[in-house]
Formats: C-alpha cells, sequence, structure tokens
C-alpha cells in the first residue's frame, strides 16, 4: 500500500513488473488506516494509528533518508516489521543547497540582486562584503551518504574538511578526518563552516547548542541541511546578532512549517528554505528506483536495500 500517492505511469511500471502484486494508492491518511489491515508493505512514513492497524504488516519503505517517524510509534523497534529508507537518493541535491547557501553568503548574491533590481552599477563598495571559500576549514556532523556528498564538493572548493560521526570510519570523499561524535567541540574550534547533515535522533536532538555555537570561529559560518532540532535556534539567532556568525543557511527548522511570528525570519544574515533542499527530478527519480528494486526484493524473499537500524533510528 502506497500512502504516498505513485504517478499513474509509476504505478502502471510497477504493477507491470511485478504482476503478482497488488498496488493500492491510498486516497488519503484516514482511508490509509482501513486499507492497511490487508497490506503486506507499507510506502511512506507511518502513523502509529497505521501501525496499529497493520496486523500483516511486514515492510515499511519511507521516501526520504530520515526516519524519524519511528519514535513516536511504541513497538515497532521490537517487532519484525522491517524499515527501509532512501537512504542515497537525496543526496546531491541536498549537498547542491548546502553550497548554494553558502555561496549566497559568501559572494553577496542577494546584495548583488538588489543593486541589480535598482539598476546600479556597484562595484568597488562590493568588495567588502565578498570573501572566498578556498582553503577555509568545513566541519561535517554526520559522514553519511549527504555527508559524504557535501564532503566531495568541499574538497573540489579547496576547502580543509573535518566530519564527526556517531560511527566514525575511514576519511575519505574529500574528509582528511573522521572524529567520533565525542569530538565534535573539538571541530567546532576548527571550523570556519559548519554544517548539521546528521539524521535526528535522541542523541542529536539540540547537539549544537550555545556552546558548540561560542566555540566555533568569530564571522564562521552554520547550514542545517538533514533535520530540524539538532541546532538550538535561540542560541542561532543570539549568534547572529552579535555578529560572532557571519551568516546561517537553514533548510531544516524545529517547528516545520515555520510560523509566521518565529524570530528566525528575522534574524541577520540568514537564509530560511522550506525544507526542499533534497528536491529535483534526479531525487525523485532515485527515490522510486530504491522502491521498485525493493519490491523485487522482498517479493523473492531476499534482503532490502537501505535497511534501518531501528533502535539506532538510521
Amino acid at each position: 500500500m502506497l500512502a504516498n500517492p505513485a504517478p499513474p505511469e509509476r504505478l502502471a511500471a510497477f504493477q507491470k513488473a511485478y504482476p503478482d502484486v497488488e498496488f493500492v494508492n491510498a486516497p488519503s491518511r484516514a482511508e490509509a488506516v482501513k486499507l492497511i489491515e490487508d497490506a503486506d508493505a507499507f510506502f511512506g512514513g507511518l502513523l502509529p494509528e497505521e501501525y496499529e492497524a497493520g496486523e500483516k504488516l511486514r515492510w515499511v519503505q519511507s521516501p526520504s533518508a530520515g526516519v524519524e517517524w519511528m519514535w513516536k510509534i511504541p513497538g515497532l523497534a521490537e517487532s519484525n516489521v522491517v524499515v527501509t529508507n532512501a537512504r542515497g537518493a537525496h543526496a546531491a541535491t541536498i549537498a547542491e543547497h548546502a553550497f548554494a547557501m553558502l555561496l549566497a553568503h559568501t559572494r553577496a548574491i542577494k546584495l548583488h540582486y538588489d543593486h541589480m533590481a535598482k539598476h546600479e552599477w556597484v562595484r568597488a563598495d562590493m568588495s567588502r562584503h565578498l570573501s572566498g571559500i578556498k582553503g577555509l576549514t568545513m566541519g561535517i556532523i554526520g559522514f553519511g551518504n549527504i555527508g559524504r556528498a557535501i564532503g566531495r564538493r568541499a574538497a573540489g572548493f579547496e576547502m580543509n574538511v573535518l566530519a564527526v560521526d556517531a560511527h566514525p570510519g575511514a576519511p575519505g570523499d574529500g574528509v582528511q578526518e573522521v572524529w567520533p561524535l565525542e569530538r565534535l567541540n573539538d571541530m567546532c574550534r576548527e571550523a570556519d563552516v559548519l554544517v548539521i547533515s546528521a539524521p535526528i535522533t535522541p542523541q542529536t536532538r539540540g547537539m549544537v547548542g550555545r556552546d558548540q555555537i561560542n566555540l566555533m570561529k568569530r564571522g564562521s559560518y552554520l547550514l542545517a541541511v538533514s533535520r530540524g532540532g539538532i541546532v538550538d535556534e535561540p542560541a542561532l539567532i543570539e549568534a547572529l546578532k552579535s555578529g560572532h556568525l557571519a551568516a546561517a543557511g537553514l533548510d531544516v527548522q524545529a517547528t516545520e512549517p515555520l510560523p509566521a511570528d518565529d524570530p528566525l525570519w528575522d534574524a541577520p544574515n540568514i537564509i530560511i528554505t522550506p525544507h526542499d533542499s533534497g528536491a529535483s527530478k534526479l531525487t525523485t527519480d532515485l527515490m522510486w528506483s530504491i522502491f521498485f528494486e525493493n519490491v523485487g526484493h522482498f517479493v523473492r524473499g531476499e534482503p532490502l536495500t537501505n535497511t534501518v537500524d531501528k533502535k539506532l533510528g538510521y
């Protein structure tokens, strides 16, 4: 059953490839609760009431890399239901989005655009607003597919790149060293640019707080592209207002949609985008291909791709 309805052409391709499987698009989440009673598999972020109703459920495929919805479902982690995600599908465009925000700040794109709108040729005064990123140190929190994609692009810009991860492995993809999370503060001291690409879990929630932000160099940049709630937003606003941070870019926020009266909107030198850094035709095609491949594995009784550790949450 698909709670994230497949377009007709996608559904037709699935049905042609797997004629013995019945694919059902749920017209609404209320209907999904009724339809899931007979479902063996579910495509979408599962709700607690759907889990309770899905007595035959054996597999849940998340259309995103993040599966934080699992924390709201008691008993799922201990159950026999296999959870898979779309890990890898979103990495390229999220990494591109991170650099779009960084370069928009360092190359003063908004200021240029404002002058362009006024038909003003302003050159001499612009130099004080412009900076380069070659030689800067980027610190990446979370060295999964997204973190690696960001690291490769940072290396292309000739940056020095460090990372911390809950399961540090060998460096690569442009990253010189990968440290355990316990060394987050050390990395914050080194970083000119701090990028958050870690999943949201009980361990990562609030991980980047006032202490970590204050450890960063004055005039540095902070970018968040994975999930909101990892950064202490009041502390971030304070650092932007004081000038300790030069700028920030948030594609994710603690509350989404971000309320119109949220103080983040009015923080200085911030770019806010509505959690759409992963959006592209490339991402959509990759996400459906992961699901398509996993349906075949499921039908044949084979191990599924991108299996999630339900106790860790990724």
